[in-house]
């Protein structure tokens, strides 16, 4: 958000000072009339667009009051970087304030000409934002700024016939006729407001469009600034971060909306060019346009042989900040789903303990929507907003009867076992292990929480992180390392084929996690362990599984 704009001069006598600021007085301090001071004799348009100064007299009759609100910053200490030397000039600089609050954004401008003082006109128009605000979209705004009035005045000396019109004369002296017609000066508009408008829409709207004089308009647009996303592998899993069926429209690319049909948050990307029909390179980029806009994460794929350790995020969790236990029970519990689903059959048979219904669903699993239920047209960009729709009975609706109410507050678990839940993860224990433990304990988990949800919503609120495995052949290693081997690329291996060597020696470099060994080889878990047990690539005790 700008907190400030304004246009800075030099002049010949007085040296660095501000010519117009919005709002009053966030650069330097202004005065304003007292409430016993006369009004002024004349309101000539040159009275009325008269540029306010840091140095601004007034009659000796009249009184001033200072203003209320305190500058941003210390004008004078930063004077000199706001219309610097000439080394700095013609280009955009960015200063910070003394007290690490603002950022000053500026991009001084140098126009020598013979017709100025000095031979030369100096100004500078600034935008002041906060310290931790990003400052890459501002940049263009600056330099749009700098370059319109630039050329402004080179053409029709818009900004140095401010200095000179209360005296009877134009530094652009064509501009004038005979009689002293002043019609010019009443048709622009003033800088002061000027400056307002551009602070004003561009907080407001995120552009502006505002039309100067007869001939030129400022049209500026704040663009939001997306780093490059970084690269979709074949074995990461699209998670959307928004409902897409309601935005899709058909005239988007069709590779996209083959591609979109398939995230579930699920599916990996190389599954997701299966069921799309689509080569994977394509999906890929389609799936790195959507990270670009911020529309989906990736996640690891989940699997019960893998680790997963707690990281510094758990505190939150443990301390339930903004309530993120209980979104986690919203997000994993599926007893309450479950119970929901079947709550007109429950209602007109007894329930049997034995029945399908305490098992987990697995095609239930998928279909979850990562969209808050509150704003489905709305791009979230905050993982806390990841929640899935809940179901449509609340437990405390009245329509519920007295038998069901209580089934389903039994199914959600209390927070102190969905903190216990969470904080047991250990990088040494698979999911399995983890779910015997607590299966042992008495906690009957897959009844009532649905493990892969859990193990996703720690990864996303950066409570969890996934341990990954790679094998390392210190044999392979040594021939790398002495130049007997190299590193094939995908196109050189593909060409080559194996060449008698086993295909698991190309991912012994411990380079390669057992994801994307498990995706390109089409293997699972357990098969790659006993691919690497029977390796004949190396002698026996030469490979060696890291956790890391």
């Amino acid at each position: 958000m700008i907190q400030g704009i304004f246009y800075a001069r030099f002049f010949p006598q007085e040296g660095t000072k501000i010519v117009a600021q919005s709002p009053p007085g966030c650069i330097v301090p202004v005065t304003t009339p007292s409430p016993n001071t006369a009004p002024p004799l004349s309101h000539t348009p040159s009275n009325l667009n008269a540029s306010i100064t840091s140095s601004s007299t007034t009659p000796a009759t009249s009184s001033t009051t200072p203003a209320l609100k305190p500058p941003l910053f210390d004008f004078s200490v930063l004077s000199e970087y706001i219309i610097p030397r000439k080394p700095f000039r013609n280009r955009y600089i960015t200063v910070t304030d003394p007290d690490n609050k603002y950022l000053v954004l500026g991009f001084p401008v140098s126009i020598p000409d013979p017709r100025y003082d000095r031979n030369e006109f100096i100004f500078n128009f600034g935008l002041v934002v906060d310290h931790d605000v990003d400052q890459v979209p501002y940049e263009k705004v600056v330099r749009r700024l700098a370059i319109t009035f630039a050329e402004m005045e080179k053409q029709s000396g818009y900004l140095s016939q401010d200095q000179n019109k209360g005296q009877g004369e134009c530094a652009w002296g064509e501009r004038r006729d005979k009689n002293g017609d002043e019609s010019f000066f009443s048709t622009r508009r003033p800088i002061e407001s000027l400056l307002e408008i551009i602070k004003e829409d561009l907080n407001n709207y995120g552009e502006c469009m505002i039309p100067v004089d007869d001939a030129n308009t400022i049209n500026m647009k704040l663009f939001p600034y997306h780093p490059n996303p970084p690269e979709v592998k074949g074995w990461h899993v699209p998670v959307a971060k928004m409902k897409f069926a309601d935005i899709v429209d058909p005239t988007w690319d069709l590779t996209l909306q083959k591609v979109i049909a398939h995230i579930d948050g699920v599916s990996d990307v190389r599954r997701i060019a299966y069921q799309a029909d689509v080569s994977l390179e394509l999906t890929r980029l389609a799936l790195r346009h959507l990270l670009y806009y911020d529309t989906i994460l990736l996640l690891d794929m989940f699997f019960f042989s893998a680790c997963y350790a707690p990281r510094p995020g758990i505190h939150d969790f443990i301390a339930n900040v903004d309530g993120m236990v209980d979104e986690c029970a919203n997000y994993v519990c599926v007893g309450a789903l479950r119970s929901n689903t079947n709550d007109n059959n429950n209602n007109n048979k007894p329930s049997n303990p034995g029945s399908s219904t305490t098992t987990l669903n697995n095609s239930n699993l998928g279909s979850f929507s990562t969209t808050p239920r509150s704003s489905h047209h709305h791009l979230s960009t905050s993982p806390s907003n990841l929640s899935p729709e809940t179901h449509s009975h609340h437990p405390t609706s009245p329509s519920h009867n007295p038998s069901s109410l209580t089934t389903e507050r039994g199914h959600r678990l209390p927070n102190y076992l969905l903190i216990k839940l969470m904080t047991t993860f250990a990088p040494s224990k698979t999911v399995m292990e983890w779910l015997k433990m607590h299966m042992d304990a008495g906690i009957d988990v897959l009844r009532y929480v649905d493990v892969r949800r859990l193990v996703q919503f720690g990864v996303i609120k950066g409570c969890l992180y996934r341990v990954h495995k790679h094998v390392v052949s210190k044999q392979y290693l040594a021939s790398l390392a002495t130049g007997q081997s190299r590193r094939l690329t995908e196109r050189e291996a593909a060409a080559r084929g194996t060449g008698g060597r086993d295909p698991l020696q190309k991912y012994a470099d411990g380079c390669h996690c057992f994801d994307q060994i498990i995706t390109e080889m089409d293997l699972t878990d357990a098969e790659v362990m006993e691919r690497l047990k029977g390796f004949k690539g190396a002698p026996a005790g030469d490979l060696t599984v890291l956790y890391r």
